[in-house]
């Protein structure tokens, strides 16, 4: 049976140049009914970690959570995606140096106004920590068994002047796999009525 990781590596084979039926004949399978175009896999983690919180199991529902590997490839995938290719609603989110790209791809896709996607101001790690607050985080990172990682990464000259809230977001792109990792522990960490806007805001337009 079809499923929607297969529908996932499809479409991103077809963006890098590959063919285009597979994902077409698995778009009709599932069926897909909407797509969501993040920039890359920790906004994924943390899209689909509110929406389990929540009890959605978004793949049942047709909606396919998309990391595109980075903003500026948000052209290609929503025209593959959206109205002028497969007919998928599109939807999305992106921080707010990305809007431009945001923008340029819904418009070449044409994509509705009905179709929004949602900005956050610096990126999705800093809109939820500043939802958190710092101690939370710090809690949550000594939890996580990265105390002493986040002890040393602050005694590095470049973070002295930084505010805590910015020393943290740098941290967690500091290895490998932590922002993922940490895109769902931050949003697992999150009390259930206070939810960053632009996330909340994706979440219940699905």
């Amino acid at each position: 049976m079809a499923d929607m990781e297969a529908f996932r590596e499809a479409v991103t084979a077809w963006a890098a140049g590959g063919p285009g039926d597979p994902a077409r004949e698995l778009a009709e399978q599932l069926p897909v009914r909407t797509a969501v175009l993040l920039e890359g896999p920790s906004d994924a983690a943390a899209v689909n970690a509110l929406a389990e919180s929540r009890g959605r199991d978004l793949d049942a529902e047709g909606v396919c959570v998309l990391p595109m590997g980075g903003a500026m490839s948000v052209v290609r995938f929503a025209g593959l995606l959206g109205p002028s290719g497969l007919g998928i609603r599109l939807t999305g989110l992106c921080d707010e140096r990305e809007r431009g790209f945001y923008e340029r791809g819904w418009e070449r896709a044409g994509a509705g106004a009905e179709q929004k996607f949602f900005v956050c101001v610096a990126d999705l790690e800093e809109e939820l920590i500043r939802t958190l607050g710092v101690t939370r985080v710090e809690a949550l990172v000594e939890a996580e068994g990265d105390l002493r990682a986040l002890q040393i990464f602050l005694r590095q000259p470049a973070q002295q002047g930084r505010s805590p809230q910015q020393q943290l977001r740098r941290f967690l792109g500091t290895k490998k796999g932590r922002k993922i990792h940490y895109g769902r522990a931050l949003v697992e960490a999150l009390d259930p009525d206070r939810v960053p806007a632009p996330l909340d805001d994706l979440l219940a337009c699905l």
